[in-house]
């Protein structure tokens, strides 16, 4: 038997398509993955040339695989308080925030952006989990006075240095006032968005949220793309090496429902994330309360790892995650993200370790698909921890 290295997707009417499907399929879809139930393009025929053009220029996604559970209703900010760990009594009309969705085992069941769209009016912008299903169920067995739902709304992202001049262009000068992770309405065309300084990359770059997106998805693209080409915009999947680079995590690979967020390394020093001091009594608090107290057996590390190229992570070369061993021989735990980054020449990645490898400089071994490699835990993020890039300022 031989084996197709490069099997299809089928296309077919059961798995849902992205409001921008038949747009963004234009520009030679390389890859499809499902997401959300959703197609999802993860790359266009040349994932390194991709890396390139979003940190030099202006790159447009779709991501209408983000899928948003709205929570409204008289108890909305009472509920949404108690899905995540942070506290939102510090979430202003307007602003967006990164959280993770936590079960009662202190687990991280998603990690959405949330935009707050009013006081009691909420988007969870959704990683790749049923979480609508989560929360009807909770809502309900908390007889709780919220109306949940999957509204009809889907995003793009425009990232790179010259997503700025894209934005003006189509929103004028005064979208440049919108500070980092914060939204606002706009009309375009007719069209109504949220526009949000967000996105997957840690660069500087935008999202706009569509109403009515199965009606206006195309017409929406079709606009971006017209802005976009005077500037060079490319039309990318979601770029994993910057991601990678950035320390930005990818749920179903770093974190699952069997990760709490201290082993994802939240919570210890970036106590906003996990805020147990808050008055809310949110969703697995009583366990990462106890976890705290009783400390994690094992952590999320950056891992530079020797050898040839393991790929772009969005390629199919890395199928399943990387066996890591101790220098003597001993597996201790698995490459959950990996790939080569062009900029620092080298292999780098996560690794879920127990705790007594988690010191920085610790060797190890990573059995990637070239065979076992020198390896060495490595500061993360691996650029701009401090995310100058995209906090910049946008004005002149």
């Amino acid at each position: 038997m031989s084996i197709n290295p490069n099997p299809g997707i089928l296309l077919y009417s059961r798995l849902r398509k992205s409001p921008f499907f038949y747009a963004s399929r234009r520009h030679g879809v390389g890859l499809y993955s499902v997401y959300n139930h959703t197609y999802h393009p993860r790359h266009y025929g040349d994932p390194i040339g991709e890396y390139w053009a979003l940190l030099e220029g202006v790159t447009l996604w779709d991501v209408g695989v983000e899928r948003q559970v709205e929570i409204t209703g008289p108890d909305a900010f009472e509920f949404t308080n108690m899905l995540v760990p942070r506290d939102l009594t510090k979430c202003k009309v307007g602003q967006c925030k990164y959280v993770f969705i936590t079960n009662e085992d202190g687990g991280i069941i998603n990690d959405p952006v949330l935009l707050r769209l009013g006081e009691n009016h909420f988007w969870l912008s959704l990683a790749d989990s049923d979480v609508l299903l989560w929360a009807k169920g909770l809502a309900h067995g908390l007889g709780m006075d919220v109306q949940i739902r999957e509204p009809d709304v889907g995003p793009v992202q425009v990232q790179g240095p010259k997503s700025r001049d894209v934005m003006v262009d189509l929103f004028g000068e005064s979208i440049l006032d919108v500070p980092y992770y914060y939204a606002v309405d706009r009309e375009l065309d007719g069209m109504q968005v949220v526009v949000s300084r967000t996105g997957y990359t840690a660069e500087l770059g935008y999202e706009i949220y569509l109403h009515n997106a199965s009606r206006d998805g195309v017409a929406l693209w079709d606009r971006i793309w017209q802005a976009g080409e005077p500037h060079g915009m490319r039309v990318i999947g979601p770029c994993h090496i910057r991601r990678i680079e950035a320390g930005i995590l990818s749920w179903g690979c770093d974190i699952t429902h069997d990760t709490n967020p201290f082993e994802a390394g939240y919570g210890f020093e970036k106590t906003w994330m996990v805020d147990l001091a808050q008055e809310s009594d949110f969703l697995g608090k009583a366990a990462l309360q106890r976890i705290k107290s009783e400390g994690i057996t094992r952590k999320l590390v950056g891992v530079e790892i020797g050898g040839p190229s393991v790929g772009s992570f969005n390629d199919g070369r890395m199928i399943d995650p990387f066996d890591v061993h101790d220098p003597h021989g001993l597996r201790i735990g698995e490459i959950t993200s990996a790939c080569w980054s062009p900029r620092l020449e080298r292999n780098i990645g996560y690794a879920m370790v127990p705790i007594a490898y988690h010191e920085l400089g610790t060797e190890l071994v990573v059995h990637t698909q070239h065979g076992p490699q020198e390896a060495v835990v490595a500061e993360k993020p691996f650029l701009d921890p401090s995310k100058d890039i995209p906090k910049r300022l946008v004005r002149a």
